[in-house]
């Protein structure tokens, strides 16, 4: 086996591709965080739009278009068995070489033994651009039978669906989410009394989810003086914690976005400006969304360094609180770090090993995203000994930045009383004077149960953003996965690695119920 691998790599025979390679692949948000858990519907729109409008109707042109815009490239998996009594030095290589005769490429090479160590070894070779039917396969399992070794083409591996293209994350946006006990519904929403917001939302809502990929430019919101005055008031009471909280990629990015994507006080920057900037630097793009997406809908999307954003602002009535991610918690809060370059690595990362994986890892990766992407810290590069005032952390995390309140809380050496009872932490936490720090481990964060209606009562550290993607990209690529998802920055495709079936797409809301039922029982020993 070690000769046939070696042949494969030193040889000329186009039997190996390079995608043998491993591939690269609020405040206490409420809303967010359901929608990280995978729970449905959005809050406060009318029927139409939770269900009708958010699921776009799909005309018969527009049904062709979904099954044949993004064809898998057809491939086979051949299981090749060596027996003991056939086995001989450089029969692997020789039925390997096969495959290169035909000018075909392998996308998966592994070897395992037979029986475990009691009858020889088999071989799973997965072919690309060849169908079951194809006549050069046929080719391939004579000569490969001729050599004295059985071959079996074995069946698509089954897994949850997922997009291929870019094209195809107009399916992961027609259905979006929210929960049945918060959000504009909820008694306790600033907007749940106030038709003309209620309304509002609907417009925008609407213009969101008629845009599909390859529309052109994203579309303008033509916000009132109304909702810039909301803006206003947040991002100048944002900007003042920012100097003192936030982290030093996060800040050093700003200026360029007052300068190139219109970020400011007196208006609200639109998705396409931003989108076109973050390409520029990073290669990530924006795409409006309606209302919350489920977990597994909105991680794949970054796979492709795609963010959905919604559009709508928080109701007037109250700017310093919201139930729900607004424009205000996507732009202030995550956009920055998107044109970081290793913030954004990791972030596709946790995306691609979202492609395809099974509910269980979905809910592992979701953690993972709380706890860094929205609630997560790093050290601070430049500690001064006689500031008292700061613990030696900086905010990087999207929840805490569009939370004035909680980046005191997180980041503080010692977090005001006020803080306390303002977070809820007061009330659940009354023990805890300030939040526990531990360093970031994807293991224990994928792990780690966390709360969803006040601060954090825990925080994951990272040494530095290189850091976080270096240890983010290590968890992944140790994950348990049927196949590698091989994404192509070019076309904003991904080839899987394997011979695969993609199934309809799944929920992970009873595994995510359970588990946040779990919590809040913990919370009553």
């Amino acid at each position: 086996l070690a000769q046939a691998i070696l042949w494969l790599f030193i040889s000329r025979a186009p039997a190996c591709s390079d995608r043998l390679r491993t591939p690269r692949p609020g405040s206490p948000l409420a809303v967010r965080m359901l929608a990280l858990r995978g729970i449905s519907r959005v809050p406060g729109l009318s029927r139409s739009l939770q269900v009708g409008v958010a699921r776009r109707a799909l005309s018969v042109g527009e049904s062709t278009y979904l099954r044949s815009s993004t064809r898998e490239r057809p491939k086979t998996c051949l299981n090749i068995y060596f027996s003991r009594f056939s086995d001989q030095p450089g029969l692997a290589a020789s039925v390997l070489s096969v495959i290169g005769r035909q000018g075909l490429q392998l996308t998966h090479l592994e070897s395992k033994l037979y029986n475990y160590s009691f009858d020889g070894a088999t071989i799973e070779v997965d072919i690309d651009g060849i169908a079951d039917d194809s006549p050069k396969l046929t080719q391939v399992l004579k000569e490969m039978r001729d050599l004295g070794v059985m071959v079996d083409v074995k069946p698509p591996l089954e897994v949850p669906w997922f997009p291929l293209s870019r094209k195809e994350l107009d399916r992961c946006v027609d259905e979006v989410i929210g929960s049945g006990t918060g959000g504009l519904m909820a008694p306790d929403h600033p907007g749940f009394n106030d038709d003309e917001y209620k309304k509002r939302r609907e417009q925008i809502a609407e213009v969101a989810n008629s845009y599909r990929e390859g529309d052109g430019k994203l579309p303008h919101i033509p916000y009132t003086a109304d909702e810039i005055a909301t803006w206003r008031a947040v991002y100048e009471r944002l900007e003042v914690c920012h100097a003192r909280w936030a982290c030093d990629e996060f800040r050093e990015v700003l200026p360029e976005l007052k300068a190139e994507a219109g970020y400011g006080p007196e208006q609200i920057p639109q998705l396409q400006d931003i989108s076109e900037y973050l390409q520029s630097k990073t290669g990530f793009r924006l795409r409006p969304v309606c209302g919350l997406l489920s977990a597994r809908d909105f991680l794949n999307a970054l796979a492709f360094r795609t963010f959905c954003s919604t559009q709508y602002i928080r109701h007037g009535g109250n700017p310093f609180y919201t139930p729900e991610p607004d424009v205000c918690h996507e732009l202030i809060g995550h956009v920055p770090l998107l044109a970081d370059p290793h913030f954004a690595e990791f972030t596709q990362k946790v995306g691609l090993a979202s492609l395809g994986a099974p509910d269980e890892a979905i809910v592992k990766l979701a953690n993972i995203y709380w706890f860094t992407v929205e609630f997560g810290l790093v050290k601070s590069a430049h500690v001064d000994p006689s500031d008292t005032e700061r613990s030696g952390v900086k905010v990087m995390g999207a929840g805490i930045l569009s939370s004035f309140g909680e980046m005191e809380w997180s980041a503080a050496a010692s977090p005001s009383e006020e803080c306390r009872q303002m977070g809820g932490i007061a009330r659940d936490y009354p023990r805890l004077g300030k939040p526990v720090l531990r360093d970031f481990k994807p293991e224990d964060a994928a792990a780690q149960p966390y709360p969803i209606t006040t601060y954090q009562p825990l925080y994951f550290v990272g040494e530095s953003l290189r850091g976080m993607k270096d240890l983010i990209g290590d968890y992944c690529d140790r994950m348990e996965k049927k196949f590698y998802p091989v994404y192509d920055p070019i076309t904003g495709t991904v080839s899987p690695s394997r011979h695969i079936s993609r199934l309809p797409r799944t929920s992970t809301v009873h595994l995510q119920a359970e588990k946040q039922k779990a919590y809040f029982e913990s919370l009553k020993e």
